[in-house]
């Protein structure tokens, strides 16, 4: 079955059962606790909680989705038979369960039917886990109960704790509950002969394909648990795991997601002969087609740095496999791909990624330098003093460095690097506090102008060249503001017209500045802007320029937009690779 195939399948399954198909979020999230989205329920998560009506959203308690994902936790294990740092999930909900809700019993009838008459897994390869309970929550009898009237025998059930069948929250707090998952016995060719069976530790033989998620609790921020107001259903499959499943491979690197993009690169070395180095270029040029997609440009802190890491981790291997450029590896992944999302660019994708490749390779040689001047035999506190020095200045992911200089990673190494890492953050934050979150004291009542100017012209970009536009630096004074933000193309002489149109229009309408007080979770949830989420403390302060704009800022803003004046921007210009900039003043 090739991967359109089975895409069209779970979704018209779902559909045909009354589920609204709702496209994937962003991987840049709204939940401001966490970097990039990692699960399906992340944008579900105010419904699932239910802060907000899921039916007034959606039109339906029950949902189906593909969604994109980002996790770089594991980027070491990239190369082997199940990691990658882009996947997409599948996902199918149930949220705010009345008389509508099917919870358990409709979760599991779902997935059998799915699997077994849907696309034809046999029944007897099928195992399952289930919740054994702990201190806070009892174990779950009610899936078990179902699943042996479903017809999986009692030697094919299995209990974990918290670990296995526990699943969320994806931050710190937030809904989570007990899971139910459905393994697939892939024969004991695999491995263990006897007492295996699933997250079984020492062999490849149980694979992992459905969580199903009884989302009942919340975690509170103390670590105790109290129950939801409503129950809702969460269930999630690795789209690419159970590709590889049914195509016969051993992983999704075999399957037609990347074959491909493997074959375009297969020039002097054949991908049998060094597999690690194929499969890591592969999944992190797949992994920054869709970063660049949703607005991330590669950078020295947050999604810009992960973007950044696996830009050049996929270049450095590239002289393993004697590769030239990744022009074939990338079309083949836009070709794919775009067929699923037509909103990949592969100009501004090329540009990107080619802009980045200069970069890297201009400090390449004298970081190179720098790093074989270091002393293997250094003290760990040393060596991570210095490899901090070559991350801040040459921009070298501390793995890489590590690698080049043939030093074995240690933890004690890394921690002597993130001690001065945060160091530098807490260096960087005062400054920011100026940068991003207000003005100096005693600024002047031009700097003040300008300042609220910027929140207008941050508004107007993103309304003109879309929402992946997103404030990357600011600086003002007496006489001009300058507005760098994230775009990867010179804006066209209409478009500086149409921002400076909307500018000048919210200024004549004389529209209040309304200043607010309030916790920043809550300030994001309504929809405030706050790209520095690094620089806010616990309470922050909103500026609204009425239905126009809303941003987590210290001020000082003036009162009313009409004391402005006329806004005009001087210049458009780049500022770094995938950054622009805006020159602008009020007269």
């Amino acid at each position: 079955m090739l991967s359109e195939e089975l895409k069209e399948k779970f979704k018209y399954f779902f559909e045909k059962r009354g589920h609204k198909l709702v496209p994937s979020s962003s991987l840049i999230p709204d939940d401001e606790t966490v970097l990039l989205t990692s699960a399906g329920m992340q944008q579900f998560v105010p419904f699932l909680s239910g802060e907000k009506d899921v039916k007034q959203k959606f039109g339906s308690i029950h949902l189906v989705s593909i969604q994109k994902c980002f996790r770089s936790a594991d980027i070491e294990e990239i190369g082997d038979d199940t990691h990658h740092t882009f996947f997409e999930m599948f996902g199918n909900w149930s949220i705010g369960e009345n008389k509508e809700g099917y919870f358990k019993q409709g979760a599991v009838d779902s997935a059998l039917d799915f699997f077994v008459n849907e696309i034809g897994l046999p029944l007897e390869k099928l195992y399952v886990t289930v919740f054994k309970g702990n201190k806070d929550i009892p174990a779950d009898s009610e899936s078990m109960s179902i699943w042996l009237k479903k017809g999986i025998s009692q030697e094919r059930i299995s209990e974990f704790g918290e670990e296995d069948n526990f699943w969320g929250p994806t931050a710190t707090t937030g809904p989570c509950g007990p899971c139910s998952e459905i393994h697939y016995d892939r024969g004991e060719k695999y491995g263990c002969k006897m007492g295996c069976g699933p997250n079984c530790d020492k062999c490849k033989r149980f694979v992992e394909l459905w969580n199903l998620v009884f989302m009942e609790y919340n975690k509170n921020e103390d670590g105790s648990f109290t129950k939801l107001p409503q129950r809702n259903v969460d269930t999630g499959i690795g789209f690419e795991r159970l590709l590889a499943l049914l195509q016969d491979k051993d992983s999704a690197y075999e399957t037609d997601l990347f074959m491909p993009v493997i074959k375009s690169m297969e020039k002097s070395i054949s991908y049998e002969e060094n597999k690690r180095a194929f499969r890591i270029i592969a999944d992190h040029l797949r992994g920054a087609v869709f970063l660049i997609t949703d607005g991330v440009v590669p950078g020295k802190k947050e999604e810009g740095y992960i973007l950044r890491r696996i830009i050049r981790r996929a270049i450095r291997f590239r002289k393993e496999i004697l590769l030239n450029s990744f022009d074939d590896p990338l079309q083949e992944i836009i070709k794919k791909y775009s067929q699923w999302y037509p909103e990949i660019n592969k100009d501004k994708i090329f540009s990107i990624i080619n802009k980045e490749e200069e970069s890297f390779q201009k400090t390449l040689r004298e970081g190179i330098e720098k790093l074989n001047k270091i002393s293997k035999d250094a003290s760990s506190d040393e060596l991570g003093k210095q490899l901090f020095f070559i991350y801040q200045s040459y921009g070298f992911p501390l793995d890489m460095s590590l690698e080049e200089i043939g030093i074995t990673d240690t933890k004690d190494i890394r921690e002597a690097f993130n001690k001065e890492f945060k160091k530098h953050q807490q260096v960087s934050r005062k400054g920011s506090e100026e940068k991003f979150g207000g003005l100096r004291k005693g600024a002047e009542g031009k700097e003040v102008m300008f300042h609220t100017a910027t929140h207008l012209l941050h508004q107007a970009l993103r309304n003109v060249l879309g929402d992946e536009v997103r404030q990357m630096g600011s600086d003002i004074n007496k006489d001009r503001l300058r507005f760098d933000f994230s775009y990867g193309e010179k804006m066209t002489k209409k478009q500086i017209e149409d921002v400076e149109n909307i500018v000048n229009q919210n200024i004549d309408e004389g529209i209040d500045v309304v200043k607010e007080e309030m916790n920043y979770q809550q300030a994001v949830n309504l929809g405030a802007l706050a790209f520095f989420k690094d620089v806010y403390p616990d309470t922050v302060t909103v500026y609204s320029v009425g239905n126009f704009s809303k941003e987590v800022c210290g001020g000082p803003h003036v009162s009313n937009t009409s004391e402005l004046g006329k806004f005009k921007i001087l210049k458009e210009e780049s500022s770094s690779a995938g950054v622009r900039r805006i020159k602008a003043t009020l007269y």
